[in-house]
């Protein structure tokens, strides 16, 4: 799992690649959370997840409320087919879009 932030907008785009499970789950929560400092606003980007659990999702849901906690704009991007698919099933996409599901 890697992370990728671009600073170069406003909002900075995050862009988490790989696979988002429970496997990375403890070892990228700080970097996921560090996305937010310094930020004026932050796009999550799931287009390169190729796939998502529980564990991943919770992280997600986190980052969401710890942005929308610290008055940050937070949206949710293109998202790819797997995280789409664990998103829906869960019912937690309008959850990370900043609704309610």
């Amino acid at each position: 799992m890697e992370l990728h932030l671009d600073k170069g907008g406003n909002p900075w785009v995050l862009r988490p690649e790989g696979e988002m499970t429970i496997y990375a789950a403890a070892e990228i929560k700080q970097p996921l959370l560090a996305a937010l400092d310094g930020a004026p606003g932050l796009t999550l980007d799931l287009s390169r997840v190729e796939e998502l659990d529980t564990s991943g999702m919770q992280l997600l849901l986190l980052l969401a409320r710890e942005a929308r906690a610290a008055a940050l704009p937070f949206t949710l991007g293109e998202v790819s087919q797997a995280a789409a698919e664990a998103l829906d099933l869960a019912h937690a996409r309008g959850r990370l879009a900043g609704g309610a599901e």
